[in-house]
């Protein structure tokens, strides 16, 4: 697990990667990455994972099998191309009413605008704010969720608090991210899949590599199964439990607010 440390230039450092950069520097970086890719976000996920972030986001739709009911709100955070929150609508029967919340306008624009060509603009609502400082009140919802967000946002366990605080009690926290591969001979193809194929492809997409090699290294830097479970019962959340897929390319992890 990745740990802050004091930078040269005064104030504390965290990983962009495999760089160090001050704590300070990190949110603007990561917003000019999803500002570059917020067009091709869906292309970009299907590359980085070779399409089977499909399967992991449908998984996940079905552990928190949202309740068909009007009052049933759930918090989507860095799900700004509205990805997860469609779906949780969708199994709602479009009775739930998700919250989209992400730091990068772009890729709430996208959203936004996909949410209208489904026609489900009634059922959602998209918020520009921080993870690590959100603007609801205190239990507010009945789940959180957050897909291949959390690696990205700069202080984990503020953003784990701030998830406790806005669920009612009974709430379930729902984090889906690329973690760590606990297959033999897996893991090595994934290595090379990972720091070969896809930033080449990625320059292919979008005409540039460097996204697609920051969020390759973000994911060596996250921790792992175990220890991002730790850290999830650390924020006050009870029977926290984590399911991996395909081999632990990706893991769901669960906690609830009791």
């Amino acid at each position: 697990m990745s740990k802050a440390r004091i930078s040269s230039k005064g104030g504390m450092e965290t990983s962009y990667g495999f760089r160090n950069v001050s704590e300070t520097e990190k949110q603007g970086m990561v917003n000019e990455v999803f500002h570059k890719v917020a067009k091709r976000y869906d292309i970009m996920n299907d590359v980085m994972s070779a399409g089977l972030h499909r399967v992991w986001k449908d998984a996940m739709i079905g552990a928190l099998h949202p309740r068909k009911d009007p009052t049933y709100k759930v918090l989507d955070v860095a799900g700004g191309t509205g990805d997860i929150a469609f779906r949780i609508v969708e199994a709602s029967r479009r009775l739930a009413h998700a919250t989209v919340l992400d730091i990068n306008g772009s890729m709430l624009s996208v959203g936004a605008e996909r949410a209208e060509k489904k026609g489900l603009s009634d059922n959602l609502t998209f918020v520009e704010a921080n993870a690590e400082d959100l603007p609801f009140e205190d239990k507010s919802f009945d789940a959180y969720t957050i897909a291949f967000g959390i690696r990205n946002v700069p202080h984990i366990d503020v953003a784990l608090k701030e998830a406790y605080r806005v669920l009612k009690r009974g709430g379930r926290l729902l984090v889906l991210e690329f973690s760590e591969v606990e297959m033999p001979l897996l893991d090595r193809f994934y290595d090379s899949w990972s720091f070969n194929a896809i930033p080449r492809f990625g320059k292919m997409i979008t005409g540039d590599a460097e996204p697609y090699q920051y969020l390759v290294e973000s994911i060596r830097k996250f921790p792992n199964q175990r220890d991002f479970a730790a850290m999830i019962t650390e924020a006050g959340f009870s029977r926290v439990t984590y399911t991996n897929y395909s081999g632990g390319i990706a893991a769901l992890h669960s906690g609830w607010k009791i």
